[in-house]
């Protein structure tokens, strides 16, 4: 009976090393992720930074006036929403999810029409799932978007936005605070309103060919593109630091029950040992 026993804890513990390889693996590639994933955000920073200031600096004359930042009253937004592509990510997921499912409610009582732009497979498929009018589909494209893919996406935004189907823009992600802490964030993307420039209180004396609406409307579109890159990016970052964070953890119990078994197999065979030792000498003393 104990051999049996020892068997079988010898067979949970070479179950759960395994395991533990994969979680391990898991990490290392989650961290190697992240790393990448915070060198393209670095990288476009400067330009959308300057392209900010720009616009900043141009809607700060109480005349200016645009399409893109005039409010509607059609009562119309467009959600997009970021999730991940994969699980094993810790409450990632769950946590994005139960902040845009909140925000839809909330609209749809303020009687607002809500359409969703669903980007990364768990958000696809969550909203797939439910009654909700998904106009947009993205799967599986954060690891790879590069600033074409996004320049895309928001062409696409910037023109329904202009044909009127519908009057607000928001966007739903998580945004990268450590390796520990990803925060789910709701922004308001169009109309485009309260910018602040990094320059407050210095009046420009800069001169825009041919007018500063013009500028700033052309730029609109770059400024969208810029958004839903960083959003995705970041939103793929905390995907990676959530999974690292939940692999690392993994690891660790695995560690814990990897000793708790070996413990186990160890009493178990010391049993086995002092149970042979007393059965060879009590045949010792019947010979005797």
């Amino acid at each position: 009976m104990a051999t049996a026993n020892m068997k079988d804890v010898k067979r949970r513990i070479k179950s759960v090393e395994s395991t533990k390889q994969i979680t391990k693996a898991m990490e290392l590639v989650a961290s190697s992720k992240l790393r990448r994933a915070k060198e393209r955000a670095l990288a476009v920073q400067p330009f959308f930074e300057t392209l900010y200031d720009i616009m900043s600096d141009i809607s700060s004359d109480p005349a200016f006036r645009s399409v893109y930042t005039k409010k509607k009253f059609k009562k119309t937004t467009l959600l997009i929403v970021i999730a991940g592509d994969r699980g094993l990510a810790g409450g990632y997921n769950t946590n994005v999810l139960k902040i845009a499912e909140q925000r839809i409610q909330k609209l749809m009582s303020e009687n607002e029409q809500v359409s969703i732009m669903a980007i990364g497979k768990k958000a696809v498929e969550y909203f797939d799932k439910r009654d909700y009018d998904v106009t947009d589909r993205y799967p599986n494209i954060a690891e790879s978007l590069d600033i074409y893919e996004a320049m895309d996406i928001a062409d696409e935004i910037i023109v329904r936005f202009r044909c009127l189907e519908f009057d607000r823009v928001e966007l739903i992600y998580t945004t990268f605070v450590s390796a520990l802490t990803q925060q789910p964030v709701e922004v308001s993307v169009l109309p485009v309103e309260n910018l602040e420039s990094s320059d407050i209180g210095k009046r420009s004396l800069t001169e825009y060919d041919p007018s500063p609406e013009e500028v700033f409307d052309g730029l609109v579109p770059q400024y969208l593109c810029g958004i839903l890159y960083a959003a995705i990016v970041d939103s793929f970052a905390s995907e990676q630091a959530a999974r690292r964070t939940a692999m690392e953890s993994a690891s660790d119990n695995a560690d814990e029950m990897i000793n708790q078994l070996s413990l186990l197999y160890n009493r178990a065979r010391q049993a086995q040992i002092t149970q042979e030792i007393n059965e060879i000498s009590s045949g010792s003393l019947r010979e005797e």
